[in-house]
């Protein structure tokens, strides 16, 4: 699976974007797929997750009521809505295809990123 993520830019705080992640394939549907982030000088961190059919997600609290992670089988794309934007969450942002997970490390195929910069 090749995975290429779109959407990132400069925006400013309270601002929203979304980021798309489109795959290359027939086997997207049989993955769960998840975002996750890489501020300057930090590790990679979990965002949000969302299984195979899409009825199910799980976002780490700082992004609670603000993103939305969704999917698009049909499209082959995982979509992240991010809402209310912050300074801090500048970072480079990935999505990744594999087991519904909030470890980095069970994901198996990692898109090349974006980079989401939110200044005030």
């Amino acid at each position: 699976v090749q995975l290429q993520a779109s959407g990132g830019g400069l925006v400013q705080a309270g601002d929203s974007l979304r980021l798309s992640c489109t795959a290359s394939g027939r086997t997207f549907s049989s993955y769960a797929m998840g975002w996750f982030r890489q501020a300057p000088g930090k590790e990679r961190e979990f965002v949000a997750t969302i299984i195979q059919s899409g009825s199910l997600t799980h976002y780490a609290d700082f992004v609670k009521g603000r993103f939305t992670i969704s999917r698009d089988n049909a499209k082959n794309t995982v979509y992240l809505q991010m809402n209310s934007l912050k300074l801090e969450d500048t970072a480079v942002y990935y999505c990744a295809a594999g087991p519904y997970s909030v470890s980095s490390r069970d994901y198996n195929y990692w898109g090349q990123g974006t980079l989401v910069t939110v200044s005030s």
